[in-house]
């Protein structure tokens, strides 16, 4: 959505990486069981042995988390996931969301700043969690979908970290109009340099 008009002089961004602030815990695996069932994300994963063994041999987080999205996503359709996404995202403001970080944001956001949310995390259920927030943007890792109009499995452009968390936070604020906007970032000290990275 559209930044929401500023009470202060100065535009400011307040970037939250969703993970290591919003939530008690790591969301990404209660949310891929959410979507796809524990007997369905097993059987995924036991089909990906090789895959899953270079992950864990190379302690590649990312590589081990796409294997279980492959598991949870493929076949399934847009309406579906984000159906589930909505879901979860019910549960995880109810039961998962760090009151200390929700009062900072409400704090952003009752001083006019644009809150967005920045995270390598799922756009299935990051997209529902800032509608319910009222934030005005959320930058994440998205699905593919294949030609039948159901997701492959496959993360559109890998997942959103590093240089490319950066970039996209700097796309969104020039989108925008917040190109010269003091930016806070949240997150836990790799995601602050993330996202605060020349």
């Amino acid at each position: 959505g559209h930044p929401r008009r500023r009470v202060m002089s100065a535009p400011t961004v307040a970037a939250f990486d969703v993970d290591g602030t919003l939530t008690t815990r790591d969301s990404v695996v209660p949310f891929l069981l959410t979507v796809a069932g524990r007997l369905r994300l097993a059987l995924g994963i036991a089909r990906q042995p090789l895959a899953l063994a270079r992950g864990i041999a190379g302690r590649d987080r990312d590589q081990i988390k796409a294997v279980a999205v492959r598991a949870a996503y493929a076949g399934r359709t847009p309406q579906e996931i984000d159906a589930l996404g909505r879901d979860y995202c019910r549960h995880m403001v109810d039961s998962l969301m760090r009151p200390d970080t929700l009062g900072r944001l409400r704090w952003h956001q009752s001083q006019g700043h644009s809150v967005v949310l920045v995270s390598a995390s799922l756009a299935a259920y990051l997209r529902p969690l800032a509608e319910q927030l009222a934030l005005d943007g959320v930058l994440c890792t998205d699905g593919v979908v294949g030609s039948d109009g159901r997701y492959t499995g496959d993360l559109l452009d890998g997942n959103c970290r590093g240089p490319e968390k950066q970039r996209r936070l700097r796309a969104w604020m020039v989108a925008n109009g917040l190109a010269d906007a003091t930016v806070w970032a949240y997150g836990d000290s790799a995601g602050d340099r993330e996202m605060l990275a020349a």
